[in-house]
């Protein structure tokens, strides 16, 4: 069983609505997987009430109780497990982090994003802690200068997963219906980013930490 938790300092990055379309995209690669969402805004909670998918449970889990989560997954065999989360420093976020293979760290193109991402890379390398950028909402040219100076900056501190993650009105889309964007139009370009991660991860080798 594979752990993965998407982790930042600062809000609006994309967690929830990664941790949402990169379960659908596990799923429908014929993984086995669950969403533990330990965020107090339960926001992927939501959407998993929206979907209504027994085969792709949404469980709110706390600090207490989240270790039972796990060790229950891993009895019914389950292949990867999602885990959302509140702001790095909480203690929900460092049990996560503690208890996952690998976090992701979203971070958007921007400077005060990308600060803000610098200070999450160092706090998991301080933390030992196996870690990777990955960029999203990202302009729909990749090749700007902004886009390198994002990059050149997060590489100082960590790896950065390969595939980026543009700015898509169907990732607001398919937080309002409880579905993945690879569902809502599985040709559409931001499908075709998500199916990128999901493949990107189970190629990528998991970085050793700083």
């Amino acid at each position: 069983m594979r752990t993965i938790v998407f982790a930042a300092h600062k809000g609006g990055c994309g967690r929830s609505t990664l941790t949402a379309c990169l379960a659908v995209a596990a799923q429908e690669a014929g993984e086995q997987v669950i969403v533990l969402d330990m965020d107090p805004k339960a926001c992927t909670v939501r959407w998993g009430a929206n979907r209504m998918d027994p085969g792709l449970p949404v469980r709110a889990v706390s600090l207490a109780n989240l270790q039972r989560a796990l060790n229950a997954a891993a009895k019914r065999n389950v292949g990867l497990v999602l885990i959302d989360t509140p702001a790095l420093e909480s203690a929900a976020a460092l049990a996560a982090i503690n208890a996952a293979d690998l976090s992701i760290v979203p971070a958007r193109p921007a400077k005060f994003d990308v600060w803000a991402s610098e200070v999450t890379g160092r706090r998991l390398n301080l933390l030992n802690k196996k870690f990777v950028y990955l960029l999203n909402q990202c302009p729909p040219r990749r090749d700007t200068l902004r886009m390198k100076d994002s990059i050149a900056a997060l590489e100082a501190i960590g790896a950065v997963m390969p595939t980026h993650i543009g700015s898509r009105s169907a990732f607001t889309e398919a937080g309002g219906t409880g579905k993945g964007v690879t569902e809502l139009d599985p040709k559409s370009g931001a499908a075709r980013e998500i199916q990128n991660l999901w493949a990107a991860l189970n190629v990528w080798p998991l970085p050793a930490p700083a």
